[in-house]
């Protein structure tokens, strides 16, 4: 490359697309090769546990407990890896015009019976009148399905989530509000780091894979959060160029 003829921004962010690319081959190669063994282990251990599941004496019981330990931690691992890799997967992305009102009814339609067992009632403001963004509808699906759990999550003695659409600037906002336990500040300021997690056994990648699902559509995703008064996530996504220009 000349060093007088800096490289234009076309070029630098194909480059860093091409390490990104190459980083997450070899990141999800090696979580496929640890999945192979730890596939193997948690077999042998279930052929263990068959052998002790009648323990006789306190010898044959202080097995049974070591080997319950040991599935247990294959199935934390396992869980790790599953989400470590659809975390760093390459997607290949299929962007269409879309209702974002639709979308959302689709996910509250799958969310309705997980939410009257754990008694949250989901409050809509859809404005009727909301133009149509580009999706991915496949893995915005699943955004907005690791947002509405994490909502449940955050109420184990139930409450109320309020989702609302609306258009602001050139673009359109969806925000999901609820009256859970709510975070501090520190908390917040970190949830979309990876492999940061405040529940027991979390991966930590859930609000990540959002994050990067979010702006892989040109958007942006914050939140806004007080310990005991719940918590506010609010996407924000672009029009399409035409129509942001009118």
């Amino acid at each position: 490359m000349n060093p007088s003829h800096p490289p234009s921004a076309e070029e630098v962010n194909q480059r860093l697309i091409a390490q990104y690319t190459e980083i997450a081959a070899l990141a999800g190669g090696l979580a496929h090769e640890i999945k192979n063994p730890l596939s193997t282990i948690g077999l042998n251990m279930e052929l263990l546990a068959e052998d002790f599941a009648d323990p006789q004496n306190p010898r044959d019981r202080r097995a049974a407990a070591k080997i319950a330990v040991v599935q247990q931690e294959c199935r934390r691992l396992q869980s790790l890896l599953d989400n470590f890799l659809n975390y760093t997967k390459v997607r290949t992305v299929k962007f269409e015009a879309s209702d974002l009102n639709e979308e959302v009814r689709k996910v509250l339609e799958f969310f309705e019976p997980m939410a009257a067992e754990a008694k949250v009632d989901v409050i809509c403001y859809l404005d009727p009148d909301l133009p149509s963004v580009v999706l991915d509808r496949e893995s915005f699906h699943g955004a907005l399905i690791n947002l509405v759990l994490n909502a449940q999550q955050a109420m184990p003695d139930g409450g109320q989530l309020v989702v609302r659409t609306k258009t602001a600037g050139s673009g359109v906002v969806l925000e999901l509000i609820d009256t859970g336990v709510g975070m501090d500040a520190n908390t917040a300021a970190h949830i979309f780091e990876a492999f940061y997690s405040t529940k027991p056994g979390g991966s930590g990648l859930g609000l990540p894979t959002v994050r990067k699902i979010v702006e892989a559509h040109g958007g942006l995703i914050y939140v806004q959060s007080e310990p005991g008064r719940g918590t506010r996530f609010a996407i924000e996504l672009p029009l399409p160029a035409r129509l942001a220009a009118e």
